[in-house]
């Protein structure tokens, strides 16, 4: 099976999860990635857990949330072996995925202009802490601390007490912004016939999803902060109680919200509660009366309800329940491979669907190395084709 990406050749020197990320995104597309790893343990989140599984539980269920899709070699990149092996793959690459710190690929002698002498065409995506310039450019950079330094801990949780956001977000929002780069590069180089380094941050892709956060300071000069589980501009939009735990609902609009009113037995004209800016200014009431009356029966009812009368609203699930609900599954948001060791795995599947295409037939994370010998097949193949092409031109 074809994906739109699929003529595209990606060498992912990256480790983690932003780089990673990013190249399993476009494996997902179609195209071939090849992941090069150190031979002693390979990428460092084959380390991270729990949980391991396995016979021996030897197997990072982290490292499988990042890799699928891709062939392993195992490179030290110190080597003059591992160089000039690298080099050759270069040649025949359409894109380079890292995120090593600001300047370890120049003392690695493989910096930006000798990438191009060796392959004008080469896209390179680049994804460092916090950026490769600026006064604190080239610190390292890990997710949470991002999420800390990019101000998303304080907009998250209770008030008062910053939470990091659950999700390794400002690594996978790094890996999408990334991959959402590579794109464009790819789709400007069919006008310019050469190659360009994209590059973001994990600062730089938490800072650019802040939206209104962003401008409530920027424009309106107020300093955001954590409002727990509950809307920082529109009121009713949270999480609510009632008999028998929590509900979330969600009225954006004025119609919506006299439609949650009737519901309830509230009166949606009164003035404290008329406009969401009203509603906004006296949020504390409006929770409180709102919980109030949704006491009187389950989650269940209260959505059924909230169903029938076109009010957004859901339930707050588990993992567990996530991966077994039917309209999951029906997005293709769960994928089997058979894994080598494991035998078959359901994994995380990707966010696109494009008309048309059923998608690429998924290959499960690799084992460190596995690939080498099927790589350098492919490799000299595509060498001596290219030698052809020139002895005919």
């Amino acid at each position: 099976m074809r994906g739109p990406l699929d003529d595209i050749v990606v060498l992912d020197l990256s480790r983690a999860l932003a780089g990673p990320h990013a190249a399993q995104m476009l494996g997902d597309l179609g195209a071939r990635v090849i992941k090069v790893e150190h031979p002693d343990g390979g990428d460092e989140s084959r380390g991270w857990g729990p949980p391991f599984v396995g016979p021996d539980q030897g197997i990072s269920t982290y490292f499988l949330a990042a890799n699928r899709n891709k062939q392993s070699i195992a490179v030290d990149l110190k080597s003059d072996a591992g160089r000039e092996l690298i080099e050759r793959l270069v040649r025949r690459s359409d894109v380079l995925v890292e995120n090593f710190r600001t300047g370890v690929l120049d003392r690695l002698g493989l910096s930006v202009e000798r990438l191009h002498e060796l392959n004008p065409r080469l896209v390179v995506l680049s994804i460092t802490g916090f950026g490769h310039d600026g006064p604190e450019g080239g610190r390292p950079g890990y997710d949470q601390i991002a999420q800390g330094e990019a101000g998303l801990m304080s907009l998250t949780g209770p008030p008062g007490e910053p939470y990091r956001v659950g999700a390794s977000v400002a690594d996978l929002l790094a890996g999408i912004h990334g991959a959402y780069g590579v794109a464009a590069a790819l789709y400007e180089r069919e006008r310019t016939g050469r190659g360009r380094v994209v590059r973001t941050s994990l600062l730089a892709a938490v800072t650019g999803v802040h939206s209104y956060h962003g401008t409530a300071w920027t424009v309106g000069g107020r300093v955001p902060a954590a409002g727990g589980n509950h809307h920082a501009s529109i009121a009713p939009y949270g999480a609510f109680r009632c008999a028998d735990g929590m509900l979330q609902i969600a009225a954006a609009n004025d119609g919506q919200w006299k439609k949650v009113a009737a519901l309830l037995d509230i009166d949606p004209d009164m003035a404290k509660y008329a406009t969401n800016r009203d509603r906004f200014a006296h949020r504390d009431e409006l929770i409180a009366d709102m919980e109030k009356a949704l006491a009187a029966h389950d989650r269940a009812y209260w959505l059924a309800r909230l169903g029938e009368a076109g009010v957004p609203a859901g339930a707050i699930r588990s993992l567990d329940e996530v991966y077994a609900w039917a309209q999951t599954r029906s997005q293709g948001l769960v994928v089997e491979v058979e894994h080598p060791v494991l035998g078959p795995i359901e994994l995380p599947g990707p966010p696109l669907r494009f008309d048309g295409l059923d998608g690429v037939k998924h290959s499960p994370p690799p084992a460190l190395g596995q690939d080498g010998d099927a790589v350098l097949r492919w490799l000299t193949e595509r060498e001596e084709l290219a030698r052809r092409e020139e002895l005919e031109r």
